[in-house]
């Protein structure tokens, strides 16, 4: 994948998420950023704004070229972590805890019991 189709898909990402849950208006990603500015976390305006600058830099300029795509990626994780809804990730995490607790229970029964099942097959 090219630079400019990475920083892309994830500069959508971060303005679908600041659109729905920040409820940001604007074109561009320094609109929305702006927009919704006095609701984002302090801590993450500036990396917005340098995800912003970048993406217009590969977008409009002919000759710019990503100087590390992975601190621009590392970058992007980060916003996306904290825009992201802490209960969403919550659930999600006792949903897989639970399942994974549940499949072990299964499996552990299962090694128990097997003897007295495997004569009912």
């Amino acid at each position: 994948m090219s630079d400019i189709d990475s920083v892309v898909k994830r500069t959508r990402k971060i303005e679908h998420l600041l659109r729905t849950q920040y409820h940001a208006e604007g074109k561009g990603l320094h609109q929305l950023i702006t927009s919704s500015e006095e609701r984002l976390p302090h801590n993450i305006i500036g990396k917005l704004r340098y995800i912003a600058t970048i993406r217009n830099k590969i977008v409009h300029e002919h000759d710019y070229k990503l100087k590390s795509r992975r601190d621009f990626l590392e970058v992007c994780d980060e916003c996306e972590k904290e825009l992201t809804p802490r209960s969403s990730r919550f659930i999600w995490r006792v949903a897989i805890s639970l399942m994974t607790l549940i499949t072990l229970a299964a499996i552990l029964f299962y090694y128990i019991h097997w003897d007295e099942l495997s004569q009912h097959f």
